[in-house]
């Protein structure tokens, strides 16, 4: 009885193990180094992972009839002559740290172009001796991704040691991620502020799980309200502050110019004055490239917000050193465009984009703020630094990977539809304005942007006057106030393009 039982428990267990290995994808290893040897073994050597290595991929022609750890290697010649279905195979996996920018790209297109999926690994020396490989497929931030920035660790630690640092705008994508960094430096104090309560508590409850041992406030406040700032000023002693708290979405901006004058116009204000009266060592603003340029709202008012700021450097009496970063999109930030695709694409689409011809730069969001912690760092004072955002990249085309990516043929499965330029969007974001010139740092990555500046008088008038207008709700005064502060102001698909025109016919009867 019992021998009966343990006969039908092995029929038991081997029809279990074949129907996971049925179950079980086939992929190709790509490469034949050492380092995807390891990766085969793991995969081997682990049952519960649902994948079957089918063989291995390479370059070389003459490797067709050639063996590996008992699994055939392919060229890729013979993946080009026969369908994955032919060699059954359904997907490859890739060390993305062993090519280039330009070989990963060349493979990535040649799988996407058979149906094949795309998986990634991290590098095995990078796993502790008790963990298993981790397999994912391949996400379009990887394809985006750029080589490693190399900063100047230990000047920008010596900078945050033991200081107090205040971050506005802290739960936001770029301002919660400038928080983890500066975390990591051991600073006394950091005070992350912000009025959104759900993504405050968020990063709070982050904080005190990754870094228990560092001193964190959670500040709940409107950098707008002058009074209930100066207070959290009054109670901390900071060395640092970085400032990137703002409204940044164009169409909505557009709709609401004057909530953007009060927080990115007299919010900016408030802190930079707070900061020169306190005398806070740096002041450093997060600013963007829409402000180059701009042709909505958002952008104006951010570069009104860069001109007070540059203009307050050089009063009498300021000791605060302010430095302003800009920068274009970043990877994964809040309401920004791949997490946006990424929903539509798991909806089964639409896919929807503006305009075909539509670009945009973009950067991770720890690569930018690895550049405005090593820009605040550098910065004499009174600079707009500008990051190196490598090339442009063409929406469509990124619509177009991600949905591949996904699985899925473009306007086969999944549509791409386009729906027109929205108010005060542009086709392509500049990162220096007409009459601007650039000089060199010390950093590959950073250049200094010699914009044109205005007096603070001028510019101190001008932000109270258009916050007035702002105070009343009244759009048409406060954006015209917004042209007469930043002249290149010139409004793209929006109802204040009116503005324009009038001050064309003034200039014409003048």
């Amino acid at each position: 009885m019992s021998f009966f039982r343990l006969f039908v428990k092995e029929i038991f267990e081997q029809l279990k193990e074949f129907r996971r290995s049925a179950l079980k994808k086939r992929i190709l290893i790509l490469g034949i180094d050492e380092e995807s040897i390891s990766m085969a073994k793991a995969i081997m050597g682990n049952p519960k992972l649902p994948y079957d290595v089918a063989g291995f991929l390479t370059q070389r022609t003459d490797s067709n009839h050639a063996v590996l750890l008992g699994k055939t290697i392919y060229s890729k010649d013979k993946l080009m002559k026969y369908r994955k279905e032919y060699l059954n195979i359904h997907g490859v996996l890739i060390n993305k740290n062993n090519f280039s920018k330009e070989e990963l790209n060349q493979w990535v297109n040649f799988f996407l172009e058979r149906g094949l999926m795309i998986l990634k690994t991290p590098s095995l020396q990078k796993l502790r001796p008790d963990e298993n490989i981790k397999i994912h497929q391949v996400q379009i931030e990887d394809l985006l991704n750029r080589k490693p920035i190399v900063i100047q660790n230990d000047e920008v630690k010596k900078r945050h040691f033991q200081k107090n640092v205040l971050v506005t705008g802290g739960a936001g994508s770029i301002g919660s991620e400038i928080v983890r960094q500066v975390a990591s430096f051991n600073p006394s104090l950091i005070v992350v502020l912000d009025q959104a309560e759900t993504p405050l508590y968020d990063i709070e409850l982050e904080m005190r799980e990754k870094f228990p041992n560092t001193n964190f406030k959670f500040v709940l406040a409107d950098i707008s309200n002058k009074e209930r700032i100066e207070s959290v000023f009054m109670e901390y002693n900071f060395s640092m502050v970085y400032h990137a708290a703002a409204y940044k979405h164009v169409p909505l901006i557009e709709e609401n110019p004057h909530e953007a004058i009060l927080v990115n116009i007299q919010g900016s204000k408030n802190l930079a004055l707070l900061s020169s009266k306190y005398k806070i060592n740096r002041f450093v603003m997060v600013s963007t490239d829409k402000a180059v340029n701009p042709t909505n709202v958002m952008g104006a008012s951010k570069r009104a917000a860069e001109l007070f700021v540059q203009a307050l450097q050089n009063e009498e009496g300021n000791t605060t050193k302010f430095i302003t970063t800009r920068f274009g999109n970043v990877l994964g930030s809040n309401g920004s465009v791949i997490p946006h695709f990424r929903k539509q694409i798991e909806k089964g689409g639409p896919v929807t984009i503006t305009h075909p011809d539509i670009v945009r730069y973009f950067m991770t969001i720890p690569e930018a703020c690895e550049l405005v912690l090593q820009a605040g760092t550098m910065g004499k004072g009174g600079e707009i630094f500008v990051f190196d955002m490598g090339e442009p990249v063409k929406i469509l085309n990124l619509a177009t990977r991600m949905i591949k990516l996904s699985g899925y043929e473009p306007n086969v499965d999944i549509k791409i539809v386009y729906t027109g330029l929205r108010p005060g969007e542009k086709l392509y974001e500049e990162l220096l304005s007409d009459d601007t010139r650039t000089l060199p740092t010390h950093h590959e990555k950073i250049m200094v942007s010699k914009d044109p500046t205005m007096p603070f008088n001028e510019i101190d008038a001008l932000s109270d006057k258009i916050s007035a207008a702002a105070k009343l709700g009244d759009k048409i005064e406060v954006v015209r106030i917004l042209k007469e502060i930043v002249k290149e102001f010139k409004s793209n698909n929006s109802i204040f393009e009116i503005l324009d025109r009038n001050n064309e016919q003034s200039k014409k009867i003048s």
